[in-house]
């Protein structure tokens, strides 16, 4: 998605790896916010309203992925909740992103950054109605969804979670990583365990607002082989 945002000049929110950063630049845009627990996030739009654009190098970064359910769940939650960190302060004045990026800009900030959380929250109540609607065809659901609407949104339902599934499969594909495709059927579940992190975000938005949820690294099978192989090898 990041190479889509730049091609159409949008604020980019970077991610926390792989980042470079002319020093004079990083000083005049403020470096980084101590308070905010996504602060590439932060940054990103903060480049953006002072005018510099965020290039995207055609790389990879060979990050060990997050292989671990409650260490996944932590580091999604630190992301989601500064989000919203970062969404609450830079709609204090949100006519610097039209200054700037524009109309689309303003709406890319909604889409990636508040968007990224609603849709998390609302996702399991999604769910809940969908199932309720299948099996008891309650008559208050029909009442909130008419005719059109409810298959409006059953469409968005199918569609949505399809295109999500096929993007999770195509991807190792083009990697030639082939046995990680059939992962890619599980998505779904992704996404529910993607609202546990979204709902703990909220409440410690509330109570642990600067807290930091520490990722574990160095936990999977492929990290701790070659971290004994190191160890070995500089016994001989």
């Amino acid at each position: 998605m990041l190479p889509a945002l730049q091609k159409l000049s949008v604020p980019i929110p970077l991610g926390g790896t792989s980042n470079y950063f002319l020093t004079d630049t990083l000083v005049k845009v403020g470096g980084w916010d101590p308070y905010n627990v996504t602060e590439d996030a932060d940054l990103g739009l903060r480049l953006s309203k002072l005018g510099y654009r965020v290039e995207m190098l055609d790389s990879t970064t060979f990050e060990e992925a997050n292989c671990k359910t409650g260490n996944w769940i932590r580091q999604r939650s630190r992301w989601m909740k500064g989000y919203m960190q970062t969404w609450f302060v830079h709609m204090r004045k949100p006519h610097h992103f039209v200054r700037t990026s524009g109309w689309l800009g303003l709406l890319s900030v909604q889409l990636f950054l508040a968007g990224n959380v609603i849709s998390a929250l609302i996702n399991p109540i999604l769910w809940l109605v969908f199932i309720l609607w299948m099996f008891t065809n309650a008559e208050i659901i029909s009442q909130a969804f008419p005719g059109p609407l409810l298959w409006l949104n059953i469409f968005a339902l199918t569609v949505g979670n399809i295109f999500f599934v096929l993007l999770a499969v195509i991807a190792p594909i083009k990697r030639r990583w082939f046995h990680l495709s059939l992962a890619g059927f599980t998505a779904p579940l992704y996404w529910l365990l993607t609202s546990v992190a979204a709902y703990k975000a909220i409440w410690q938005l509330f109570f642990r607002p600067s807290y930091w949820e520490k990722t574990d690294h160095g936990i999977s099978e492929i990290a701790i082989a070659q971290r004994d192989a190191l160890i070995r090898s500089n016994m001989k």
